[in-house]
């Protein structure tokens, strides 16, 4: 049965066959490319690239202020 989608998304890695041909090239959703004979350099590839392709982490919390001291009335007022 011929697909009838082709999935796509920030997370789609893709591994196609060049005809007439024993290469195999990888596709990262950002366009870039690996073509090699051997499916694990591929995939390896594949898996080490989207290094940096994540969204940043997010920016840590501002420090908690500790809460104001009370003035408290001296001895002797």
């Amino acid at each position: 049965m011929e697909p009838t989608r082709v999935l796509s998304g920030r997370k789609v890695l893709r591994v196609v066959w060049l005809p007439g041909s024993d290469r195999l090239q990888g596709n990262c959703h950002c366009g870039a490319v690996h073509i090699a004979d051997d499916p694990v350099e591929v995939w390896t590839w594949l898996l080490a690239h989207p290094v940096g392709h994540e969204a940043p982490a997010a920016d840590p919390p501002p420090p908690a202020r500790p809460e104001p001291a009370l003035a408290t009335a001296g001895a002797g007022s």
